[in-house]
């Protein structure tokens, strides 16, 4: 069974003549309905009356995210070649129609085996569209038992102060911490849909950043040449601190058997949906983690305890998770991503804690230097009971560290592979967290794969594994500068992104056309000095130039007239403190090299010349 899925301002539609001999009776009459969600449903062959039991809950969670019980059913043979015989489709049709009127929803229906004409205008948000395919057994293609768990999970929610006192959620007074009490309020309410556009959307398209790529899967984006320039640095922003720190790069495959008895076990204690895929007989899946090349290869490692702890490193282009359709929204969450992956594998519970507070700094000071600040994201510590009571004071080293209250939640018993993990989650304009940095004590996985270390009396004993991302996803960390620019433009201040991330960091003006020949050096000059300058050659006016500079978010603009030129002092337009400053080129090298703060620089990832620049949309 398929249904397209419509939220819509209106449909209008007309029966124009039957098609097939048992068509239901109808008029030819214009019908209108406005603010309905459409339903638009083919059946298949294999439909049975599980398919439409399925079906309902289905329907009524998406019903219940768009706040609408107005539906139309339309008939719609044109989502599948595979379409059951139209006595069958007409039964279950009737079964699925009444079903949905029985659960309350205002239900009208377009008349089966007829052809008609339609005219309908879709509403404009994220949920609007939405395409289900429900099979007789279930609504997911596949539903591993930590995702089965991850549903039934009852937890105990506390935060723990700064001295290690805990209160529950519901007594802690959270006036002083907006942050905390988001975040509490997103987890208690185990909702992930995301029902109106955050604003990074619009500032991603308008930027030439990133969009949607209508010809590929959801949760997959195109990535113009800014948008990749900033994650390409990103990526290598990372990569290098997570090696300072001592990790291994390696690289990995990114499709695995899904038959394999480590896998095929690991699988079922990771809470992910996976992409699969079928070659030469073998079911594959896509990697959602560096988690299974790393651990393959260290069962084929030979590891002495006094290496210990051995690290290994991967950002994997890409991990492939099949998120669910109403979570797809922008750079928030996506079904392919790029995400640091770094392992380490420890001796026991004690190392791997001391090892989890060194990459918790790591974590922070990568984060920092991206361009978040603590006070951009909130701590969570997910923790199983027993290790929180044997831990506890571990935990509360922590909190002390982080010098603010902590989001704990605590489950009863394990339910997937590590009984201790801690998250840093920035909190969205639309009040949704996100995990960025996390880390996880793996108590599992090394007896799963075979990994060892032999220990000092030659015997093999099998490690602690931790999984460390310091920075999250790299397209969450874009999504998360952009947020943090829509909250300063909707608090009244200049949005931007961080220097060191800026395509282009000065853009050069000439007053007119006498003055491009003095301009081009003062660009070489700078330019050599390891910035990223552009200038501005169309034939506008300069107020026009101005303003295209300022809608691209150049940190600092240089109008180059007589003035400048004979007094080698420029008026710069400074987007960071929004004012006027007069300076020489040499104290802006000097000012721009201090927001560097030896930041990794790349050569401009465009023409030089404005003019040479297509426009990507």
């Amino acid at each position: 069974m398929r249904i397209l899925l419509l939220h819509s301002n209106y449909i209008e539609y007309r029966a124009i003549k039957k098609e097939i001999d048992i068509a239901e009776e109808s008029d030819t009459d214009l019908k209108r309905y406005e603010d309905i969600v459409v339903l638009f449903t083919c059946l298949e062959s294999q439909d049975d009356e599980n398919t439409i039991i399925n079906s309902l809950s289905e329907i009524k969670s998406s019903l219940d995210n768009l706040n609408c019980s107005r539906i139309v059913v339309y008939p719609y043979s044109h989502l599948s070649d595979n379409l059951a015989k139209a006595s069958k489709a007409v039964f279950l049709l009737n079964q699925f129609k009444d079903s949905l009127s029985a659960e309350g929803n205002d239900v009208q229906s377009s008349p089966f085996g007829w052809n008609k004409s339609f005219t309908i205008s879709v509403k404009g948000h994220p949920l609007a569209e939405q395409l289900k395919i429900i099979t007789s057994g279930s609504t997911e293609t596949y539903q591993n038992d930590a995702l089965k768990s991850e549903e039934r999970l009852e937890s105990k929610y506390i935060i723990m102060s700064v001295d290690g006192n805990t209160e529950s959620v519901e007594k802690f007074n959270f006036n002083n911490y907006k942050n905390l009490k988001a975040l509490q309020k997103y987890e208690l309410s185990k909702s992930r849909v995301v029902t109106s556009h955050p604003p990074h959307v619009e500032l991603m398209k308008k930027l030439s950043l990133v969009d949607y790529e209508p010809g590929s899967d959801s949760g997959n984006l195109r990535f113009y040449p800014k948008g990749r320039f900033i994650k390409s640095l990103l990526e290598r922003y990372v990569t290098s601190q997570v090696k300072k720190y001592g990790a291994l790069e390696v690289e990995t495959p990114i499709m695995y058997d899904s038959n394999h008895p480590s896998l095929a076990s690991y699988l079922n204690r990771f809470p992910a949906r996976q992409y699969t895929v079928n070659s030469d007989n073998k079911e594959l899946f896509l990697r959602f983690s560096a988690c299974f090349g790393q651990f393959l290869m260290l069962h084929d490692s030979i590891i002495s305890h006094k290496q210990l702890p051995v690290k290994l490193y991967e950002l994997t282009r890409y991990s492939f998770r099949r998120e669910k359709s109403g979570e797809l929204v922008g750079l928030r969450r996506l079904r392919a991503f790029t995400m640091p992956d770094c392992h380490a594998l420890c001796k026991d519970i004690e190392a791997s804690k001391t090892e989890i507070l060194k990459r918790f700094t790591l974590s922070r000071d990568v984060l920092q230097g991206i361009g978040f600040n603590q006070d951009d994201y909130e701590l969570a510590i997910r923790v199983t009971q027993d290790f929180y009571d044997e831990n506890v004071d571990f935990i509360k080293q922590i909190a002390k560290d982080w010098n603010r209250p902590i989001f704990i939640e605590i489950w009863p018993e394990k339910f997937f592979y590590f009984v201790f993990k801690w998250e840093f989650n920035f909190i969205d304009n639309l009040g949704k967290a996100s995990a960025l940095a996390t880390d996880q004590i793996d108590v599992e996985n090394a007896e799963r794969y075979g990994i060892t270390y032999v220990d000092d009396n030659g015997d093999k004993k099998t490690p602690i594994i931790l999984h460390n991302s310091p920075s999250g996803a790299i397209e969450r960390c874009l999504y998360a500068l952009l947020e943090k620019a829509a909250k300063d433009q909707r608090e009244g201040r200049t949005p931007s992104i961080p220097f060191w991330l800026c395509p282009t960091q000065i853009r050069i003006i000439p007053l007119s056309q006498d003055f491009h020949e003095v301009s081009l050096g003062y660009l070489e000059e700078l330019s050599n000095s390891g910035l990223r300058v552009d200038f501005e050659d169309r034939d506008l006016s300069v107020g026009k130039k101005v303003r295209e500079a300022e809608k691209e978010w150049i940190p600092f603009i240089l109008v180059v007239g007589k003035n400048e030129v004979e007094s080698k002092k420029f008026q710069v337009r400074d987007r960071y403190s929004g004012e006027m400053i007069v300076m020489s080129l040499s104290e802006l090298t000097d000012h721009c090299k201090q927001l560097l703060n030896d930041m990794i620089t790349e050569e401009l990832p465009l023409p030089r010349f404005i003019s040479d620049r297509p426009q990507f949309k």
